[in-house]
């Protein structure tokens, strides 16, 4: 009997293991899930913390954006919406429209769960444009046995410039995963691209067990879809690959974006994989082998969760576009939540999508750069400036003239000689957000901490500080810079509980900057909208967004501030901010 027992044990024991390994459920991972919230919905929305310059629709949840595109003059944006409450659930594809991706209109629905292959769920995806057929849409559908399955989608008259209305055929689904893949972990094809053997391309995001998957899909008619032999790439102990992205940078024009299909010998690959497991998002440069279907990451960046991001802070499940109108390719990203789920709930809103950035490749050819669409300087509003303004260990100087909570900032510093840097020890194991955490904004260092602070009151009760702090790397003898974005002193909200969703999330959030400051100087620009301030180290090469919700530091008594903690004096070269006005239109219609 004991025995008999013991082999009992074992057995529910490799079940629970491989229950987990699969995730059966699919959206653990993916999304909390209340379901006794889901359809909680409100007649209207507490403005206090909502910002006004970035998209979200006009209530309840918002996360991944789908299939971004430029199509008959108009840019369109489908984003993951729940109709009906302000946690995830109830997912459709929504649809927005712009001419000038800063004012948006809302229609009708594209996609709604109603078909067998998509009665569970309407999940992430994209769209493509099709030589002689239009727009097509592939997502994610999810039938009733919670499988995962690749769908497609007509528009009902591709010559409305709109696309108001989508089909869903009967010949769906046009990918299934076979017996050696994770049903239920399947999901998120990438824009299709055209290559020269005459087939379409896309790839989804999977795992196996702890092996995060990225599969190739080839296709000539773009119906019939067969799986490559082989993952275009994939990466042990990374875990689910979710919103993949597979596109090529030029390593010689560093001002324009690149079509997918394009073909060239003076490229790079890059791909971008979203990781459930740590909520970031990670991706690597690389070649792509056309003939073998393969992807190989250049190898002087770790593959993994220690590599390059997007973002290093509130950011997930982001998808580029190429803008055919500018010869560009634009990043759309979500914002997700930092505050409570009952907050949530309370607000009537939960996400936002940051502010478009356009993607280049960086000229050291080592990283990407990302920077806020030109289009968005045009709700500037009243300005100001200051110019050669020594700030000594310290000091704070208030940058007056404008609106704080909702403003445009862009500052360069001169820090000159670097001899007052802190030591970096090679030795040292510390990630940079554990330096960030060790080494706030508040700790007196040699060269910095210096930056901005944000969305503060005049006691620095609440605030939240974006700033750089440079170190002496002893083993390359150049600097280290460190940049951080600090909201654990955002918010004097206390929380309402143990669980998770009674917590507010504020985190510091980190990341170095490859810069050699060999003229002494750094940028830095943020952009602030009440709940969310998105920042830019050295013109874009590092770059963290953080959701913030302070009591008092809202509205008009929300406080701007140059500081500088570092025994070095740090001159603000120059400094230009902006009152951002809010768009004309924001998304309003007929969700």
């Amino acid at each position: 009997m004991a025995i008999s027992n013991v082999i009992s044990v074992l057995l529910l024991l490799l079940v629970l293991i491989n229950l987990s390994n699969q995730n059966i459920k699919g959206i653990d991972a993916f999304h909390q899930i209340y379901e006794e919230l889901q359809s909680e919905s409100v007649e209207s929305v507490n403005h206090l913390h909502r910002p006004s310059f970035h998209f979200q629709p006009p209530k309840h949840w918002i996360n991944d954006p789908n299939g971004p595109v430029y199509y008959k003059g108009l840019y369109h944006l489908f984003y993951q919406y729940n109709t009906k409450g302000a946690v995830w659930g109830n997912i459709i594809w929504a649809h927005s429209v712009s001419k000038d991706l800063v004012n948006w209109e809302a229609l009708e629905p594209a996609l709604s769960p109603s078909k067998w292959f998509d009665i569970g769920g309407t999940w992430s995806g994209s769209i493509t444009i099709v030589p002689g057929k239009g727009p097509i849409i592939l997502y994610t559908g999810v039938n009733q046995n919670e499988t995962q399955l690749q769908n497609y989608a007509i528009p009902e008259d591709p010559s409305d410039p709109y696309l108001r209305k989508w089909i869903k055929p009967d010949d769906n689904p046009i990918a299934i995963p076979d017996y050696t893949m994770n049903g239920s972990a399947f999901r998120d094809p990438t824009t299709a691209w055209f290559s020269k053997d005459g087939h379409w391309r896309t790839v989804v995001g999977s795992k196996r067990k702890r092996r995060g998957i990225a599969y190739i899909y080839r296709s000539r008619d773009f119906k019939h879809w067969v799986k490559a032999k082989h993952p275009v790439h994939s990466k042990q102990s990374t875990g689910m690959w979710e919103c993949p992205d597979f596109f090529p940078v030029s390593l010689t024009d560093f001002r324009n974006g690149l079509d997918l299909d394009y073909v060239g010998p003076n490229t790079k690959h890059v791909l971008k994989v979203s990781l459930d497991i740590t909520r970031y998002e990670y991706y690597t440069l690389g070649k792509y082998d056309l003939k073998k279907d393969r992807y190989i990451p250049d190898g002087n960046t770790p593959d993994g969760w220690e590599g390059l991001r997007f973002d290093y802070g509130n950011f997930y499940a982001s998808k580029t576009f190429f803008d055919y109108k500018k010869n560009r390719r634009i990043l759309w990203g979500w914002a997700n939540e930092s505050d409570t789920v009952e907050d949530d709930i309370l607000k009537g809103w939960a996400g936002l999508q940051v502010i478009p950035r356009t993607v280049l490749l960086d000229s050291s050819k080592k990283q990407l750069v990302f920077w806020p669409v030109e289009e968005i300087e045009s709700l500037r509003g009243n300005y100001v400036r200051m110019n050669n303004h020594d700030i000594k260990m310290g000091q704070r100087i208030e940058v007056k003239g404008i609106t704080p909570a909702q403003a445009d900032v862009e500052v360069t510093f001169y820090v000159g000689s670097l001899e007052k840097a802190e030591i970096f020890d090679p030795s040292f194991t510390w990630k940079p957000l554990e330096l960030c955490n060790i080494k706030g904004s508040n700790v007196r260092g040699g060269v910095g901490p210096f930056g901005l602070i944000t969305l503060a009151t005049p006691d620095l009760e609440e605030y939240t500080p974006v700033f750089f702090r440079v170190f002496n790397d002893t083993k390359t003898h150049k600097p280290k810079v460190l940049m951080c974005s600090d909201a654990r002193p955002s918010s004097l909200k206390q929380d309402t509980g143990l669980l998770a969703k009674d917590r507010m999330y504020k985190p510091s959030f980190a990341g170095f900057v490859d810069v050699d400051m060999a003229d002494g100087r750094i940028s830095l620009r943020s952009l602030i909208d009440h709940s969310v301030v998105e920042s830019f180290g050295a013109l874009g090469k590092t770059v963290i967004t953080s959701r913030v919700y302070p009591v008092k530091a809202v509205k008009e008594n929300a406080h701007l501030y140059v500081f500088n903690n570092g025994t070095q004096t740090v001159t603000i070269e120059s400094l230009n901010a902006w009152n951002m006005d809010r768009p004309l239109q924001m998304n309003d219609g007929a969700l």
